[in-house]
Parts: C-alpha cells; sequence; structure tokens
C-alpha cells in the first residue's frame, strides 16, 4: 500500500475516492461548499491518514475488515453510530471508530482527524493469544492512555512511515507493528489482558517474562535468567507459563527466535544469505532440528522462504 494525497471540493469525487480508500460508503451534506484534503502514509498493513473535511459530511460506510482508530484534532464528529452504541468526538478524543465486521454512520462537521488503520490479526500476534483478539470498548481505559497511544500514531506517521528503509524492511516493518498493536492492547480493553473479556488475564509473572525475553531475544537466556527477571522461583514461572500459554518458557523464546529467523530469511537475498547462517544467528545449532520446528510452524521449509 503506497502513500496518497487527495483534495477535492466535489462531492461526487470525494464519495468514489472514499469508496477506494476505505470501504463502501454513501455520503451527503446540507450544504455545497464542498473541501476535502487527505494524505496518507502507509507500510505493510498499516495506514495513517491525515484527513481535513470542511464541510459537514455525513456518512453510511460497510465494515473496513480493519482495526480503525479516530484522534481528533478539531471540529467534531456527531451521531456517530456503530455495533450498538452511538457517540461523539471532538479535539483530543482517540477512539476504536468501528469493530472490524461492523458498518457505521454519522456526520463530520468541518473537523480535521487522523485515521490509522491495520491487520486485526496484529493484535492477536502481539498478545500471543490462540483466539482473535478484539476490543472490548470503543474508548481508551483512561485519558493518558489514550494521549499516550495518540503520540505513538504521530510518530509513525510523521517519522516511521515515510521512510523508505522500512518499506525495504520486513524486519523493521514487523517492530513496528508489533509497537502499534501493542500500543493498542495498553490503551483499550480487550480480550487478551482484561479478564471480563472472557479469557484468563495473563498473570503479572508472565507479562515480566515475556517482557524480559522479547527484549533479549537474541541473548543467551536460561529459565534461571526468567524466573529472576519475572521475581519468581524457576517452578513458578514454569507453572504460570503452562497455565497460561501451554509452553514452556524456554519454549516461548524459541517460538520468537523462530520469527526472528523467518523475518530474517524473508528479507535475505538468495545469493548472500544461507539458512544454516540464519539459523546459526537466531541459536539453532542443529540444522535438522531447525528445519524441522520452522516447517511444523511455518508449513514451508527454511529454504522455500529464504527463495519466495
Amino acid at each position: 500500500m503506497e502513500s496518497l494525497k487527495f483534495e477535492s471540493r466535489d462531492l461526487e469525487s470525494t464519495e468514489a475516492f472514499l469508496n477506494r480508500a476505505y470501504t463502501k460508503m454513501r455520503i451527503g451534506s446540507p450544504g455545497e461548499q464542498i473541501r476535502t484534503r487527505i494524505e496518507r502514509e502507509a507500510a505493510g498493513s498499516i495506514t495513517v491518514d491525515r484527513l481535513e473535511i470542511g464541510f459537514e459530511m455525513r456518512y453510511d460506510a460497510n465494515p473496513l475488515g480493519k482495526i480503525c482508530l479516530c484522534v481528533v484534532a478539531d471540529g467534531t464528529v456527531r451521531d456517530h453510530v456503530t455495533d450498538g452504541w452511538q457517540d461523539a468526538f471532538g479535539p483530543g478524543d482517540v477512539v476504536s471508530f468501528a469493530p472490524p465486521d461492523r458498518p457505521y454512520a454519522g456526520r463530520i462537521d468541518n473537523s480535521r482527524y487522523s485515521i490509522t488503520m491495520f491487520d486485526p490479526a496484529l493484535l492477536t500476534q502481539a498478545a500471543h493469544a490462540v483466539a482473535p483478539v478484539r476490543l472490548l470498548h470503543h474508548r481508551p481505559r483512561t485519558a493518558a492512555a489514550g494521549q499516550q497511544l495518540a503520540r505513538t500514531i504521530s510518530y509513525l506517521g510523521d517519522d516511521v512511515l515515510p521512510n523508505p528503509t522500512l518499506k525495504a524492511s520486513r524486519l523493521l516493518l514487523a517492530s513496528v507493528e508489533q509497537l502499534l498493536a501493542s500500543s493498542v492492547l495498553a490503551a483499550f480493553p480487550n480480550t487478551a489482558l482484561d479478564a471480563d473479556g472472557g479469557q484468563i488475564a495473563p498473570s503479572r509473572t508472565v507479562r515480566r517474562a515475556i517482557a524480559y525475553l522479547e527484549s533479549n531475544v537474541d541473548s543467551p537466556i536460561g529459565v534461571g535468567d526468567i524466573a529472576a527477571a519475572a521475581g519468581v522461583t524457576v517452578r513458578a514461572v514454569q507453572s504460570a507459563f503452562q497455565r497460561h500459554l501451554g509452553i514452556s518458557p524456554l519454549g516461548y523464546l524459541r517460538q520468537l527466535r523462530l520469527a526472528e529467523a523467518r523475518a530474517m530469511l524473508q528479507a535475505g537475498d538468495p545469493a548472500e544469505l544461507t539458512v544454516s547462517a540464519a539459523a546459526a544467528r537466531w541459536g539453532f545449532h542443529h540444522l535438522g532440528r531447525f528445519a524441522a520446528a520452522y516447517r511444523q510452524t511455518y508449513g514451508e521449509s527454511p529454504s522455500e522462504t529464504l527463495h519466495n
């Protein structure tokens, strides 16, 4: 998905563009003065759009199929209806605009705002969850949580997504997707981290251990190191991982390193990189076992990933 710019003073042209850029929708306005400006920065499944709607625009839209976050700078979004709730948003508000599978409708009145969209699967990946993760409310847990997410979105749109180096590196892109998804999980109530979502929330022990593992994935780590980082005994950290994730702490670390090896193979040049070099870089010194674990996890051989 590429960056883009759009400007128009015509309602029909604006509607046609919105249908191409977002989803099928109908728009209308009681006035005759139409002014629309939209700029998009994009990389991978992430888009950050800055919109200026300089008129009263009524909208009725089909589902987006993506997580859609709205940060209002000026003006208002009124009578916004989706998924059984109705709300209005003003300057400083950060909201989840609509669930990926639900239509929405409302009106925007002379507003400047950003729309950030991404694949819902990123939430599940970031939470290391088995079942698909969904957001439980359209507003953040606290105003401070919303402001922190707004700063992350601004950083992505201003500094990260426009960088051509990002678009050329799958490894960098994966880290950016992880940053955004993790920020959304921290900001909004969701089924992965909140007990009222019908799932068992990971314990503090597991969260601390995962944070340590993700920060030290390329370092020599033993189960004693993981337990110390979580502030518990070895037996306690092993029990917590089995109870919440169904895997041992070192098994979880192997999954992280497999993912890093896969990203390296995806981004690598077959003329310069070998499977054995990628495996060794991420701590897999027995090539046969690495290949077997890789195929079991990703459904293809490491060599197929490197040459595709």
